[in-house]
C-alpha cells in the first residue's frame, strides 16, 4: 500500500508549519501510518511548492498512491519569503489528478480564507472519493487503515481528536519524514509541548479553543522525540506548538488564570540538551503576558531557565491584540496595557542581554488584531501610544504584528457585526505609521549598524538585483538584504549597514 503525504502548511496561532519549518503534524501523519504497518519506504512526502516545481515524472509516487493525505490550514495567515501555502484551486487539481482516497485536514477544517480580514468559509468537497477530516487528521488517518495494511471506508470511521499517548508514539515513529523535506537538513522542526486554552473565557477569535481544554504532553514525550528527530539530524528546533510555554503543565492556583511549574520548564529544557547535545537552534513562541505579569517570580525563573539551555536570537510572541480596554473587555482579551508593559519589561531585564550569533538572547514580540468588535477611530491612537511608550522607555520588541481578524464559524467573532472595511483606510494608515515612528527606530536598537550576525541562510535571490535575501534560522527572523550574489542554502556570517522598516541591509563578512 502507497500512501502520499502533501504539505499544503498550516499557520495557526500556536503552530507555525511554512518552510523552513515543518508542523508536527506532518510526523505525527507519518508515524501513525508507520505504526499501522505502511513502511517508511511505501511513503512518500511532498511539499506545495515542490509540487509546483516539479517535472511530470517525479509526481509519479503521487499519482500511484492509494492514499493522499493532503495537510493545510490558515488561520493567521502571513506574509511569508519564499513559499506559498496551497490554494483551494490546488486542493481541488490534486484531488482530481490522483486516483487514490484523499483525505484533507488540518486547521483548514475549520474553514478556509486567503487573507485576513475576510471571513473564512467551510470547506467542502463533493467528489466521493476525497474526505475532510472533521476533526485531528492524524486520527483519521490512523483509524482508516485497517488490516493489511488497506483502506477501510472512510464513511464508517469515526472523526475524533488524538490522544496525547497517541501523539507521543506518532512523533517518535514520524521523525524519519523530516529527512524526505526538500530544505532539509535546514528546516525548523515545531514541536508541541500541549494544546489547548486553560482559560476559563476564551478570546472572540481564536481558534485555539477548538482543541479543547490543554491537554499537557509529558515530559519525557517531548524530550524522546526530541532525541528522534537529533537522531535523523534535525539541528534546529522550536518549543511552538502550544498557546503558552509558560504554563506547560500549570499548577491550578484557584484562579481564572493557570499558575506557571518552572520546574516543568526546567526539566524540559535539560532534557532536551541531553538527548539533541549539538543542536544549533532551540528556541519557543507563545507567551501569555498576563501570566508574566501575575506570577513574575515564577516567569522570572522560566525565562532564567529558556536562557540557560536555548540558543540566543529567542523571541516570545505575546498576544496582546488591542490596548483598547474596551475592545479587550468586548472580546475576552488576555490582559490589559499594564499587564502587557510589566511582561515586556521583566522579559528585557532578563533576556534583552546580547547573544554569540549578534542577537538579544531573548525578546518579547507583540501581536496585535484589528477588526474586532468594540473598535473604534480610538483604538488605533491607543494601541499607537502604547507601542510609543515601550520605544520611550527604551525597551525592546523583536516584532510588531499587525493583521485583521479573519473569523471562523463557531467563534464570537464570527457571530459579531465587526468593523472590518469601516475603518479600512485608518488601519492603513496607522500600520504605516506604525512601521515608520515604531518599526524602524526599534529595529535600529535590536540590530545596531555595525552588529554582526552570525549564520544566516542565503534562501532566494532579489529580483532585478545581484542582491541575495536570507534569514538566521530561528523564531521570526529578521530578513536580511546582503548586497551580493551568493549561493542559495550556504550560511555566511554579515555585518549591518542599515535598516528598513522590518528588513537590514548587510555584507558578508569574509575572514
Amino acid at each position: 500500500m502507497k500512501v502520499a503525504i502533501i504539505d499544503g502548511y498550516v499557520d495557526e496561532p500556536a503552530c507555525f508549519g511554512v518552510p523552513p519549518y515543518i508542523s508536527p503534524y506532518i510526523r505525527y501523519i507519518a508515524g501513525a501510518l508507520v505504526e499501522c504497518g505502511i513502511g517508511r519506504d511505501d511513503i512518500s512526502y511532498f511539499t506545495i511548492d515542490g509540487i509546483r516545481n516539479s517535472k511530470r515524472e517525479d509526481l509519479a509516487p503521487l499519482s500511484r498512491s492509494d492514499l493522499v493525505v493532503i495537510l493545510s490550514g490558515m488561520t493567521v495567515p502571513g506574509k511569508y519569503l519564499r513559499s506559498s501555502p496551497i490554494t483551494l484551486k490546488e486542493i481541488e487539481y490534486l484531488c482530481r489528478a490522483t486516483s487514490g482516497v484523499k483525505v484533507i485536514g488540518g486547521p483548514i477544517r475549520l474553514g478556509y480564507s486567503s487573507e485576513g480580514g475576510m471571513a473564512a468559509s467551510t470547506l467542502e468537497m463533493a467528489d466521493e472519493d476525497v474526505f475532510v477530516a472533521r476533526q485531528d487528521i492524524e486520527a483519521f488517518v490512523h483509524d482508516i487503515i485497517g488490516p493489511g495494511p488497506c483502506i477501510e471506508d472512510p464513511d464508517n470511521v469515526e472523526h475524533r481528536m488524538r490522544t496525547v499517548g497517541e501523539i507521543g508514539r506518532w512523533a517518535d515513529r514520524g521523525a524519519f519524514i523530516i529527512r524526505r523535506h526538500p530544505d532539509f537538513p535546514n528546516i525548523m522542526c515545531e514541536m508541541e509541548t500541549y494544546r489547548g486554552c486553560g482559560r476559563d473565557t476564551h478570546c472572540s477569535f481564536c481558534t485555539e479553543f477548538f482543541y479543547g481544554p490543554s491537554t499537557y504532553r509529558p515530559v519525557e514525550d517531548v524530550v524522546t522525540e526530541a532525541g528522534s528527530l537529533y537522531r535523523e539530524g534535525a539541528l534546529y528546533f522550536r518549543l511552538g506548538r502550544q498557546p503558552d510555554l509558560f504554563t506547560y503543565h500549570a499548577l491550578d492556583c484557584g484562579d481564572s488564570l493557570p499558575g506557571p511549574n518552572p520546574q516543568a520548564l526546567e526539566s524540559l529544557y535539560s532534557g532536551i540538551r541531553k538527548v539533541a547535545p549539538g543542536l544549533e537552534v532551540l528556541h519557543m513562541d507563545n507567551a501569555n503576558p498576563a501570566t508574566i505579569a501575575t506570577y513574575p517570580d515564577e516567569c522570572s525563573k522560566i525565562m532564567k531557565t529558556i536562557l540557560k539551555y536555548h540558543t540566543p536570537g529567542d523571541v516570545a510572541a505575546m498576544g496582546m491584540e488591542s490596548a483598547d480596554p474596551a475592545v479587550i473587555r468586548a472580546n475576552n482579551l488576555k490582559a490589559m496595557p499594564d499587564d502587557v508593559f510589566e511582561a515586556v519589561k521583566l522579559m528585557n531585564e532578563i533576556g534583552s542581554i546580547r547573544g554569540d550569533n549578534g542577537l538579544s538572547h531573548l525578546l518579547p514580540g507583540l501581536n496585535f488584531v484589528h477588526g474586532l468588535a468594540g473598535e473604534t477611530k480610538k483604538t488605533f491612537g491607543l494601541n499607537y501610544d502604547f507601542l510609543k511608550n515601550i520605544l520611550d522607555n527604551d525597551l525592546l520588541l523583536r516584532r510588531i504584528n499587525i493583521r485583521q481578524v479573519m473569523p471562523f464559524s463557531g467563534t464570537p467573532a464570527a457571530e459579531q457585526a465587526l468593523p472590518l472595511a469601516k475603518n479600512r483606510k485608518i488601519f492603513l494608515k496607522y500600520k504605516e505609521q506604525v512601521r515608520k515612528d515604531i518599526d524602524l527606530p526599534m529595529l535600529r536598537r535590536v540590530v545596531p549598524r555595525g552588529t554582526i550576525l552570525k549564520d544566516v541562510l542565503c534562501e532566494v535571490w532579489g529580483e532585478g538585483s545581484v542582491g541575495t535575501f536570507g534569514r538566521q534560522m530561528g523564531s521570526y527572523p529578521i530578513l536580511i538584504g546582503i548586497s551580493e550574489k551568493l549561493p542559495l542554502g550556504e550560511f555566511v556570517d554579515v555585518r549591518v549597514t542599515g535598516h528598513g522598516f522590518r528588513s537590514i541591509s548587510a555584507t558578508v563578512v569574509r575572514e
